[in-house]
C-alpha cells in the first residue's frame, strides 16, 4: 500500500500541472468565444447578400428601351461557393437551357476583401467592372459603386448595382449600364424566389 501511495505522489505534480494547463486553455478558449470580433461593415453587407442565395425569376424593365418591357422573364441563380466566402450571381433567360455562348448570360462574383465588399461583373461586353458595396442603415439595400474596369470599354460597361430586399421571397435589382459616350441605361429586375 505504501508503494502505491508513493507512486501516486510521484504523479501528483504532473497531474496538477496538466490540470492547470487544461483549465487555462479552456478559459482562454472561452474568453475567445466571448470576445468575438464585431463584424466589419463589409462583412455585414456580405451577410445581407448571402440571404439572397437561391433561385429567382422575374421580369426586367428597361425605361430607355420600352420594347424590352414585358418580355421573357429572367432566371437568376445566386449561390454560395468557396466555403461561404464568395457569392456567384448568374443571369439567363428563364426556361432556356444554360448556354454560355448566348448573350445575356453574365456572371457576377461578390466577396469581402479586408474592409470592402467587392463585386466583379464578368460582362457579355467582354470586360470586368469592379464595384464596391455598402449596406443601407436599415439593412434592406446593398448599393454598389463603380471603382475600375478591366478589359475594353468600346461597348460600354456595367456601372452601378442596387439590390433591395423586400421579403424572404422577393427582391429587386437595379443595374446601370454605361453605354459608349457615357449614356446610362437602366434595368430593373423584380424577382420572386422559385
Amino acid at each position: 500500500m505504501k508503494h502505491l501511495s508513493f507512486t501516486l505522489r510521484g504523479f501528483t505534480l504532473p497531474v496538477v500541472v496538466l490540470s492547470l494547463l487544461t483549465v487555462g486553455f479552456a478559459q482562454s478558449d472561452m474568453h475567445k468565444s466571448v470576445d468575438k470580433p464585431v463584424p466589419s461593415e463589409a462583412q455585414k453587407s456580405f451577410d445581407t447578400m448571402k440571404t439572397f442565395a437561391g433561385e429567382w425569376e422575374g421580369p426586367v424593365s428597361v425605361p430607355e428601351m420600352p420594347e424590352m418591357n414585358g418580355g421573357k422573364p429572367m432566371h437568376l441563380s445566386l449561390r454560395l461557393t468557396s466555403r461561404g466566402n464568395a457569392l456567384v450571381h448568374e443571369f439567363q433567360e428563364a426556361n432556356t437551357p444554360l448556354d454560355a455562348t448566348k448573350f445575356d448570360h453574365p456572371v457576377t462574383m461578390l466577396y469581402v476583401d479586408g474592409d470592402q465588399l467587392n463585386l466583379i461583373h464578368y460582362c457579355d461586353a467582354g470586360n470586368r467592372p469592379h464595384m464596391t458595396g455598402k449596406v443601407s442603415p436599415d439593412g434592406k439595400r446593398v448599393e454598389f459603386e463603380f471603382q475600375d474596369l478591366s478589359g475594353g470599354n468600346q461597348y460600354g460597361h456595367m456601372h452601378h448595382a442596387l439590390f433591395t430586399y423586400i421579403d424572404a421571397n422577393r427582391h429587386t435589382e437595379d443595374w446601370t449600364y454605361m453605354m459608349p459616350g457615357d449614356k446610362p441605361m437602366h434595368a430593373h429586375f423584380d424577382l420572386q424566389r422559385k
